[in-house]
């Protein structure tokens, strides 16, 4: 027996999927920003540039793909963390650009978390569906 969900009025049916609380998803912010500035290191994109911003904002999106809603705050403040001690200010010193700035980045990065992880949040209802097993062989029709 395996759980479906489907919002009310809606006709299609989707598998339950449980996503991360928010101190995993914190975690896992935490690990993959790192890894994504060590790769913008090989890169050598470490400069506050369009596309530096675009790949964390992609992977604020990504992470809010697989997180509850409740964690796009901490999933943003991560990011912007990282970019700012590391991309933007290097050295892992962190310093303030400006509240227009500052606050247009976490922004984005809070918005993209968002995004990808309230389609999670809308209700659905559960619906139980029985698998039925399939035949070890097909009828012929009578040839």
């Amino acid at each position: 027996m395996m759980l479906y969900r489907a919002r009310p009025g809606w006709r299609t049916f989707r598998p339950v999927v449980d996503r991360l609380p928010a101190s995993m998803s914190g975690a896992l912010a935490f690990g993959a920003f790192a890894a994504l500035v060590a790769a913008l290191a090989v890169v050598g994109e470490l400069h506050a540039t369009w596309f530096a911003l675009g790949a964390f904002a992609a992977l604020c999106a990504l992470l809010g793909a697989v997180s509850r809603p409740v964690a796009a705050p901490l999933v943003a403040g991560t990011g912007w963390l990282f970019l700012n001690g590391f991309v933007v200010h290097r050295h892992a010193t962190l310093q303030w650009g400006g509240a227009g700035v500052e606050g247009a980045r976490l922004g984005l990065f809070a918005a993209a978390a968002l995004v990808l992880s309230l389609p999670a949040a809308l209700p659905r209802r559960r619906v139980r569906v029985q698998l039925l097993p399939t035949p070890d062989r097909v009828r012929s029709t009578g040839d």
